[in-house]
């Protein structure tokens, strides 16, 4: 699992969330064989997580905008090459 994924994980948590919970019955039929006869599909919602907000407020991004502020001229050029880096990579990873 990559820091990207868990930032994102990390993030749903604290916004919330919707999953479908799907309850299946079965039953058997004249051969034997389960037979699926009942699914009941439903929204379930699961709220913010209180802690997960406060994890991500501690731990702001490294480059928030007043960081970014005190950065020299090349500091900000090298961390602009290094985002188009990773947008490049992920576009590829995508096709």
């Amino acid at each position: 699992m990559e820091e990207g994924d868990l930032k994102k994980a990390l993030l749903k948590r604290a916004l919330g969330f919707t999953t479908d919970e799907v309850i299946e019955e079965y039953s058997l039929d004249e051969d034997g064989n389960a037979k699926l006869c009942k699914r009941k599909v439903t929204k379930k919602f699961n709220p913010p997580d209180i802690s997960a907000v406060k994890m991500l407020m501690e731990n702001a991004d490294a480059f928030s905008y007043d960081k970014l502020s005190h950065m020299t001229i090349n500091e900000l050029k090298q961390e602009r090459k290094r985002l188009l880096k990773l947008l490049k990579e992920e576009e590829e990873s995508e096709d």
